[in-house]
């Protein structure tokens, strides 16, 4: 019996998406009250704006180190234990946050948090794809990811109403989000029964690879590569949009909290329509790899109006754009985790985890490079431009030399 019966049947197998998906809220509740909070940040500390890129910088580093760690770990540890272990972690290292009172406890504090997020991922993707089938996984990863849109939501939504005209009131907020990793803990336990999410995994049609064939495997290359682009790419959107929206384009503070909330409803679209579009296809005779490619490159064109949104000033036609720039950066994450769930079974949490190394390996020192820039020419448009473009370097890398597979899964 695979993993996916004994979790109650289907119903039950999309009701761990769901969990999953809360998981992703909270993770990105913890991650994105920095940027709602940038501005007032920045002014209390007196940071510079490359000040505040290397707060994103510290938080990348530990998230590619703990990439490895939690990747090599959910391999091995059953994740039933290990990702309420991680969440409380994070959300420890969250709540600390708003007790911090100065730059170096930032920097501490974002530390401890980038290291601890990074489980999340490794768990998440190894569970779904222990309980899905290889059509049904772009859909589930996108449910998955939709939680960092709906975490991202609802966090300007919360500080809109904690934010008082006192500077320091953002710090309530880092707290509040914090104590919502607990609530999850609890209702992970009571739907997760002690025989569900073990080590083992369900059985493949073809004989797992050993590890060291997957990772030094053309496949997880050309992963790394993808990833690196497109996380580069959703980072720089995900840390500065506050700032841009503020300091690029004098939107005031209440303006820009509430179109961020709507900017995150639209990647939320974008994420769970890539899925179901690639299912889609796939269901009216397209190939399942095929259908992946062709909904990627969609969503980058998307992302690549990034070019003629810095070039337009404070308006409605600026913020249209950055909604449809918002649905295609985020759109292509599920698919991208499609394709790196094809890789092994066995090892899927190290796949996950060394391909988030080279992920944020770039991502990271792109953040102070783009502090430096805006620092250097008190412009945010040449950087906002390029990032977006980097979702269509992923779809020619995969285009070009992924290949499609020599036999696909067929559905049940």
């Amino acid at each position: 019996m695979t993993p996916a019966h004994a979790l109650h049947g289907r119903g039950g197998t999309w009701g761990v998406c769901a969990i999953l998906l809360l998981a992703s809220a909270i993770n990105y509740m913890d991650r994105q009250t920095l940027a709602n909070a940038a501005v007032r940040i920045t002014t209390q500390f007196h940071l510079s704006q490359e000040q505040y890129g290397n707060i994103e910088l510290v938080f990348g580093w530990a998230f590619a180190v703990g990439s490895l760690v939690f990747g090599a770990l959910s391999d091995r540890v059953a994740v039933r234990w290990l990702y309420p272990t991680i969440l409380v972690l994070w959300s420890a290292a969250g709540f600390a946050t708003g007790l911090v009172n100065n730059h170096t406890g930032l920097l501490i504090c974002r530390t401890a948090l980038g290291f601890f997020e990074a489980g999340h991922w490794p768990c998440a993707i190894k569970t779904t794809r222990q309980l899905l089938e290889p059509q049904d996984r772009a859909l589930g990863n996108s449910v998955l990811q939709s939680g960092t849109s709906i975490g991202a939501i609802i966090t300007p939504l919360v500080m809109s109403r904690i934010l008082t005209p006192e500077l320091s009131s953002w710090k309530f907020a880092f707290q509040l989000v914090g104590l919502f990793g607990l609530i999850w803990v609890v209702g992970w336990f009571a739907f997760i029964r002690g025989t569900d999410l073990g080590v083992a995994q369900p059985r493949d049609r073809v004989p797992d690879r050993q590890l060291r064939s997957v990772l030094f495997s053309r496949h997880m290359l050309l992963a790394c590569i993808v990833l690196a682009c497109i996380n580069t790419s959703w980072q720089l959107l995900r840390a500065w949009l506050p700032k841009f929206l503020q300091q690029g384009r004098g939107y005031t503070e209440h303006d820009t909290l509430y179109f961020t909330a709507i900017f995150y409803i639209a990647t939320d679209v974008g994420c769970l329509g890539a899925g179901a579009l690639a299912l889609w296809w796939h269901r009216r005779g397209m190939s399942v790899h095929r259908a992946r490619l062709l909904t990627f490159l969609i969503c980058a064109l998307a992302a690549a109006l990034t070019v003629p949104a810095a070039l337009l000033p404070h308006g409605f036609p600026l913020l249209g754009l950055l909604l449809l720039i918002g649905g295609g950066a985020l759109g292509v994450f599920p698919l991208y985790h499609a394709l790196t769930q094809d890789l092994s079974a066995n090892h899927q949490g190290k796949v996950t985890g060394f391909a988030s190394v080279a992920g944020w390996a770039i991502s990271a020192p792109a953040q102070t490079l783009f502090g430096r820039r805006i620092d250097q020419t008190g412009s945010f448009n040449l950087g906002l431009a390029i990032a977006g473009y980097l979702p269509l370097i992923s779809f020619l890398v995969i285009w070009l030399f992924w290949g499609s597979p020599r036999q696909e899964e067929p559905t049940r």
